[in-house]
């Protein structure tokens, strides 16, 4: 049963079966997720006060907690009602919203013993990006090397490569970083995953350990076969890129977004492209048509 806790200001956030403002919220230093990262997460786009493409992300939760042989503390419609209340409690019409799985607490060791109690968290945040009915501005890319771990498919919280790529792409005046692998293919953006248009084709990176399988690429390649657009899956080089037509990211709160320049070099016209711009139209009403229902 969830306490509930009202809180006079700041945010609401949700800790192990209760809400409670943002101060209060608290995890021993000796959880796993803090010490290993042995953790994974979910990322959710709210639209309208309703989260987007909620089966398919509780699909990948089941996933990525199946991979650690991590047990699932709660339902899909059990996680659908607590965060919905989350989203209330904050009047969230359009962001972020963060749902965080730990393995739970022990003393520090490689080796986790059985049985342990999963350690749930998850908070709001407001859009800070382009709202989705905004007419999108372009998105400027820096490559970087992909530094990560072999299971990138995993939405673990051991995020510091993408945290590195981040950094090196602010510091060089981009919006996103484009990770590069070591074969010189392109793998996805720091936070997004990236496609480019050749000749009204989307070509897509095949889904592999070597991505993450976005929630928002999946709903989005959906909404463009169901609109006969073509689309090609292969692997992706930097000079591709450079040469594309168009080339845009997608995201759970950032929808469909075009990019315009990566490594300074303009992309097509520079300004978001006829096809992105109908994707992410498309893409949009498709998800507000598509809101989640309990049975």
């Amino acid at each position: 049963m969830i306490e509930a806790e009202e809180c006079d200001v700041g945010r609401t956030v949700y800790l192990n079966d209760a809400f409670v403002g943002e101060d209060e919220a608290k995890l021993p230093i000796f959880d796993r997720g803090l010490l290993f990262a042995d953790a994974v997460y979910e990322g959710l786009g709210i639209l309208d006060g309703q989260i987007i493409d909620f089966p398919r992300h509780m699909a990948r939760l089941r996933r990525s907690l199946g991979e650690l042989s991590i047990a699932e503390p709660m339902t899909q419609d059990q996680f659908f009602a607590v965060l919905m209340e989350l989203v209330g409690r904050n009047g969230l019409a359009e962001g972020f919203l963060y749902l965080h799985i730990t393995r739970g607490a022990a003393d520090r060791d490689y080796l986790y013993p059985e049985g342990l109690t999963p350690n749930i968290f998850a908070f709001t945040q407001p859009q800070t990006h382009q709202t989705a009915d905004d007419e999108p501005k372009p998105v400027s890319m820096q490559s970087t090397p992909d530094l990560r771990w072999a299971r990138r498919d995993i939405k673990t919280s051991n995020l510091l490569g993408q945290v590195l790529a981040k950094r090196a792409a602010d510091e060089a005046g981009a919006d996103e970083a484009l990770m590069i692998a070591p074969d010189g293919h392109i793998t996805e953006g720091g936070a997004t995953s990236f496609f480019i248009v050749k000749d009204q084709t989307i070509i897509a990176r095949p889904v592999s350990n070597d991505i993450l399988h976005g929630i928002t690429r999946q709903s989005m390649l959906a909404v463009a076969e169901a609109e006969g657009v073509a689309i090609e899956t292969r692997t992706i080089t930097l000079d591709e890129a450079y040469g594309a037509d168009e080339a845009f990211i997608t995201g759970a709160s950032s929808y469909v977004d075009p990019v315009g320049q990566i490594d300074g070099k303009q992309i097509g016209t520079g300004q978001p492209g006829p096809l992105t711009l109908k994707l992410r139209q498309e893409y949009v009403r498709t998800a507000r048509r598509t809101f989640y229902r309990p049975a």
